[in-house]
């Protein structure tokens, strides 16, 4: 079973929920606006695919951030921002079989699921 982490009105997500319709696959969603983000989740994440690659720096949520918390981020305290503000993570992330995509690239996922 795939799951599929994210925020429901994101058009990123939107775009990957709609390629997995298309091809029949079956998955469960995650909303993390509902149902927030597992710390443990994470943390396997960030072992999996490094945490640099699930934080998400390009949104209104990092820059609106206090400086204080933009500044010597490390794992620790990036985990901690992502569980705290899951808009913070990068979206989507799916986990499969075989491990866990980071963001959505159809030409990836296609190789991979």
């Amino acid at each position: 079973m795939i799951h599929l982490y994210g925020i429901p009105n994101c058009d990123t997500v939107k775009k990957a929920r709609s390629w997995l319709d298309a091809r029949g696959d079956a998955f469960a969603f995650h909303d993390y606006k509902k149902e927030g983000a597992d710390p443990a989740r994470l943390a396997a994440w960030a072992d999996a695919a490094g945490w640099e690659a699930l934080l998400n720096r390009r949104g209104t949520t990092f820059r609106k951030l206090p400086d204080a918390d933009k500044a010597d981020i490390d794992r620790a305290k990036a985990l901690a921002l992502m569980a705290a503000h899951p808009s913070l993570i990068k979206r989507p992330i799916v986990e499969h079989a075989g491990g866990i995509l980071v963001g959505f690239s159809g030409d990836e996922w296609e190789a991979v699921l």
